[in-house]
């Protein structure tokens, strides 16, 4: 018999993050290279998988579809949990011949709205599917993981 994502065991260093009724298993970034870094460059991402940021502290965050293979739904939360806003981040490939800075520029920016300490990147549309909404709480080891973040 298989395996459901509820059922999964957790892999070392992923965090389970409970999203309504879907349970998530994501790879945290903990420190400025892994949160730059994204999930850019990835070419795929299982139904329950993803990302978790973690910031050392609450500002109002800016993310971008830097190098993206795939879109990407994201939720930002505060320092509690409470969902702050959520979007579905369109991917945007760098265009033939185009610079560094040019790409940056051009890059859509999605904002947390207000004050976030964490971020949630799923598959683009499950976030929506799931009926996700600002005001909502997302469940995580909300202690724990400010204790990590650098």
């Amino acid at each position: 018999m298989a395996l459901t994502s509820c059922d999964r065991p957790p892999l070392p260093g992923v965090e389970k993050v409970r999203v309504k009724d879907a349970t998530f298993w994501l790879d945290p970034a903990l420190d400025d290279a892994t949160r730059l870094k994204g999930l850019g460059g990835r070419e795929s991402l299982p139904p329950d998988g993803g990302m978790l940021f973690v910031f050392p502290s609450s500002f109002v965050q800016t993310f971008v579809m830097r190098d993206c293979n795939f879109d990407i739904d994201i939720a930002f939360l505060d320092d509690t949990g409470r969902v702050t806003a959520v979007h579905t981040m369109k991917m945007d490939p760098r265009r033939p011949g185009e610079s560094d800075s040019d790409y940056e520029r051009r890059l859509v920016k999605y904002s947390s709205n207000f004050p976030a300490r964490f971020a949630v990147e799923v598959m683009g549309g499950t976030l929506q599917r799931l009926g996700l909404k600002p005001g909502e709480v997302v469940e995580l080891d909300v202690d724990g993981l400010k204790k990590r973040a650098r």
